[in-house]
């Protein structure tokens, strides 16, 4: 008598027609991959705006925005294709007078890859404040704080150069009348101090026409000795100008 496997219809079933089977499987793995990759969505960017053709004569002093939100649409694979450090926003200012110009924001001119489109952007105008470029020398004073050891003092600050040409939006430079020195701490000095320092300009629409630091020589003198009583006071060290 011969005894039926329990099972095996089913065994047989799920091995009949395996390869049409396997086939069917990867068929519709792609089709997956291909309606997700092509589906539709959107990404929003923050792209840097950048000013071209600015005349020599007139600086930027405002800008209303300096990036463009854009909102991007396409393809999961095209916004894959996007490198936000590659996004930029050319603003064409030539020929531009001095006040206020207002640009309308077009963001044509963005490159994209094939498949993705912008649908929208913010802001959609951007205003530029723009002033005449000035120029003129100011004097240069070192900003010395602290105080050296108790027995010297201060006898002279020398600054090398004594003047420096500074450049930027009219009005700003046409207010200055000197520039400081990045702060010299001489507290506890016992000795002569010598030091390369760089300028700080206070504007944000000044700067120096020569970048380059300046020199400080700072001579330090012993102070007189308190008078002893029948005696006149002993003579300080020589001077060779005061502290400015």
């Amino acid at each position: 008598m011969r005894v039926r496997e329990r099972g095996t219809p089913r065994v047989r079933w799920l091995y009949a027609n395996l390869g049409y089977k396997l086939i069917a499987v990867a068929v519709a793995f792609l089709l997956w991959g291909v309606a997700h990759t092509s589906s539709s969505i959107q990404r929003g960017f923050d792209v840097p705006m950048v000013l071209r053709g600015i005349p020599d004569d007139l600086v930027i002093v405002d800008q209303s925005s300096d990036e463009v939100n854009v909102r991007i649409q396409g393809t999961r694979a095209a916004l894959r294709n996007i490198s936000p450090a590659d996004l930029e926003y050319p603003i064409e200012v030539s020929g531009a007078k001095p006040g206020v110009l207002s640009v309308e924001v077009d963001p044509t001119p963005i490159e994209l890859p094939r498949g993705a489109e912008i649908v929208s952007r913010s802001p959609s105008r951007v205003d530029l404040t723009l002033a005449r470029r000035g120029a003129k020398p100011v004097r240069v004073r070192a900003d010395v704080t602290g105080d050296p050891a108790p027995d010297l003092r201060v006898a002279a600050v020398e600054v090398e150069p004594p003047r420096v040409r500074v450049t930027g939006a009219q009005p700003e430079v046409l207010r200055l009348s000197e520039v400081l020195t990045e702060t010299i701490d001489i507290s506890g000095a016992t000795a002569d101090i010598e030091k390369d320092v760089s300028i700080s300009l206070s504007g944000s629409h000044v700067w120096l026409e020569q970048a380059q630091p300046v020199r400080v020589r700072i001579r330090l003198e012993r102070m007189a000795e308190p008078a002893k009583p029948g005696r006149p006071p002993a003579p300080a060290g020589r001077q060779g100008g005061k502290p400015r």
